[in-house]
Parts: structure tokens; sequence; C-alpha cells
């Protein structure tokens, strides 16, 4: 539980003013204040006028997404989102949530999920392909970019279905690969993706004007219809769902993924258990959702790796009326940041935080601590809705490779995160492709 109400009215203040979550140095500065004054704090935003205030405990975390979440809306830090998402699940409020949220939800339902088995298992040959081809070539494997590139194209694939064939072979290629490509998310980012809703609404009418059956998710936001008035989704809002699916089905997965192998080169003997867990398990060439949670100890090292560096790293929320966090009220119209790296090495509810130790999230050991010390896909009502797809897409990738190969980490450059909307490394990571 936190703490009784303090004798003082506001939550210690840091000296610094700044844009707390906007800049380069965020995450460091975030850091240290975290050290300093607690599991909250206040922080005066200049541009704004106002404080923004920083919460750390569990207890306050699950009353902002959970216990109290309708008095909150999405906080300042989705407004970069919103110029490239436009009005999608992601970034929507209130009815408009909700009726998008009731449309979506059947397409990640298991029994959805199992039939993309097949797509995620042939990306998964094909970029094994080219580590193998590299590997020969005496090459190392630029494994950010990989990371990238492969979940781009599980994703493309997943909304687009054969239609994804027909693009990649005009002339200039497959279009989306600037999501992959541009690693900068600044304004000349948002333009060039913001152009490619021509082509999604293209892909729209191409779909009604045929007959044709399709199993992917442009064909399910298409069938979705409304709970109250059976009516469709319009192009705008297909648009936008299908832009939110591109960045949140790709982005958090490819940096999900580029940690846990940079982790699992670190430690040899977790990368050991791994590989006899995986050697155990039967080979299949598209394994299932059930299969692939038999992983029990290769699931344990993807929390871990999402605890230690969760995509996401920082979630923001913005009070309607007034609340008390922490045991300090919060005023009306305050934005509130919740720091899920901080929370997630919280030294009162992690064992040697800073450690890459997956037997943590053994049965045996969930008990130690609070139920809102760990959410890499936040939590509440609106935690990630492809929460499922994005750990079978991840336990699938570590499935397939880790079988026949491991990868050595080749250090060229310091290891440094790079915290912007996603948690990344500065530098990519470059990897030699070994047979076990």
């Amino acid at each position: 539980m936190t703490a009784a109400a303090p004798a003082h009215t506001q939550p210690p203040e840091a000296e610094l003013q700044f844009d707390i979550g906007s800049t380069d140095d965020s995450l460091e500065r975030m850091l240290e204040l975290f050290a300093r004054l607690g599991d909250i704090y206040r922080v005066f935003v200049p541009a704004r006028g106002s404080y923004t205030y920083v919460i750390h405990h569990p207890d306050d975390v699950k009353r902002v997404l959970v216990a109290n979440h309708r008095n909150y809306t999405k906080g300042v830090g989705l407004d970069r989102v919103r110029i490239l998402l436009g009005k999608g699940i992601m970034t929507s409020e209130g009815e408009l949530w909700k009726r998008q949220r009731y449309m979506m939800q059947p397409l990640f339902h298991r029994r959805v999920l199992g039939g993309f088995a097949g797509v995620i298992a042939a990306a998964n040959d094909r970029c094994i392909e080219r580590w193998q081809a590299l590997a020969q070539r005496g090459e190392l494997v630029n494994l950010t970019d990989e990371m990238s590139e492969l979940t781009l194209e599980i994703v493309l694939r997943s909304i687009f279905g054969g239609d994804l064939d027909r693009l990649t072979q005009q002339p200039g290629g497959n279009p989306f690969e600037v999501v992959a490509k541009q690693q900068s998310r600044d304004l000349q980012f948002a333009y060039r993706f913001r152009s490619l809703t021509k082509i999604v609404a293209q892909l729209i009418a191409q779909r009604r004007a045929g007959h044709e059956e399709h199993f992917d998710y442009l064909a399910m936001l298409m069938s979705a219809r409304d709970k109250e008035s059976g009516a469709p989704m319009g192009e705008r809002e297909l648009i936008d769902e299908v832009m939110t699916l591109i960045v949140a089905g790709h982005e958090t997965t490819a940096s999900g993924l580029n940690w846990t192998w940079y982790l699992l080169s670190q430690h040899p003997g977790v990368e050991a258990r791994l590989h006899a867990e995986i050697d155990a398990a039967s080979a299949t060439p598209a394994p299932g959702l059930a299969q692939m949670e038999a992983l029990t100890y290769t699931q344990q090292v993807v929390n871990e790796a999402l605890r230690l560096y969760p995509p996401g790293w920082l979630l923001s929320r913005r009070t309607i009326e007034a609340d008390v966090l922490g045991g300090y009220p919060v005023p009306p119209g305050t934005n509130v940041l919740l720091p899920l790296y901080l929370l997630h090495r919280h030294p009162r509810f992690w064992k040697d935080p800073e450690a890459f130790w997956p037997e943590r999230f053994a049965p045996e050991h969930e008990a130690e601590r609070p139920r809102f010390a760990y959410m890499p896909f936040a939590a509440g009502p609106r935690h990630c809705i492809g929460e499922t797809f994005a750990l079978y897409e991840m336990l699938m990738h570590l499935y397939k490779v880790a079988r026949h190969y491991r990868l050595s980490y080749v250090p060229d450059r310091p290891v440094e995160l790079e915290a912007q909307i996603n948690l990344r490394t500065r530098y990519p990571l470059h990897m030699r492709l070994e047979r076990r």
C-alpha cells in the first residue's frame, strides 16, 4: 500500500524545469530524480505553464490505469503519436475509443491468432535464409535493422495478406519500407508515413470492388460492425486503424527482440537453458500459440527482457477531475507520467533489479511483487490489444532461430539507450550467426 497522506500538501518538486519525457536525456534525468525524490514528484514545464507529476509506485499506477481510469485521458505524450496515427484506437478517447475497442477486440482472439502461424513462420524462414547467406560471406547481421524488417513484414502480411506481394512488385518496391528504414520519428517521417494513407485507401477501394475472400486484418476491419448501429467503419477510421496496427505492431516487437537477443548474448547460462527447452520441444514448421506458450522458460526470458527494456517505456495520462496519488492532491488537467522503465526496476519490488534473471518470472516468485510492478503492455482497459500477438511473434522467432543457431554480439559501439517513443538502442547491434 502507499503511505498515509503526508504532512505536506504537494509532492517534492524537481529543481530542474524541462518538458520531461520529450528531451533526449529525459530517461537519464528521471533516473536521477527518482533516486533523489522517490515515488512521486512534480516538474514544472515552462512551455505549458503547469506541473507534470511523475509516479513510480504500483499502487498509484493501479489507481491511474485501473481503479480510477475513468478520471484519466491519454496525456500529452500522445500528441506526437496522434500526428502519425490520426484517431486510431491508440490515440482516441471516450465513446469513440469504446466503439473502436469493441469492433477490434475480436481480431485478437486466440482462435484468430492461430490463423497467422504460417505468416509468422514463413517470414522467419526468409529472415533465417538472409542470415545464412550473410554468414556464408563472413558478414555480420545488423540485428536492429533485421528485427525491424522482420516485424514489419509480419505486420504488413497480417494486415494486407496477398495484396502485399502485388504492392512490392510495383516499381519502387514496398512503399511501407519507410517505416523500417527511417529510424528518426521527426516531421519528415510523419509526412512520409501519412502519405501512405493514399495507398491504404486504394487497397480498401479495391477490396470493396472485388469479391474475393481474404483472411487478414484488413478484411476483418472491413467486416467489423458497431455494437449499437451495426454500421461498419468509415474509410478514415479504417485508414487510421491500419496505420495504428502498422506502427504498434511493428516497432515495439522489433525493439523487444533486439534487446532479447542482446541479453541472451551476454548471459550464456540463460542462453543454454533456453536452447535446452527449445531442443526438447517438438520440431514444427509453423508452431501454434499453445505450443509456444508451453515454452515456459523462453517466456520468462522474454518477460525479463521486457522488464529491463520495455519498448513503450513511458505512459502518459491527464486528470479530468482532481485525484489523490501517493497521498498528494493532483489538480484537474494535470499530466501524469508513468515511467515503466523505472517501475520495472523499482528496488523495493524487484530483487537485484538491474540483473537479467528470467527465473524471477517463475510461478514461485510471482507473489514476491505487486501485480502492477510489471506491465510492459500497460494495464487496465487501455492495455495493448495486440499483447498476445506480440508475445506469440517473439516466442516463435526465438524458437525458429535458436533451434539451430546462436547470435554472438560483436561490439563496435557502446550499447546506449535511446528513449524516444520506444526504448531502442542508439546504434544498431551487430551479431555473428553461429551454427550450434
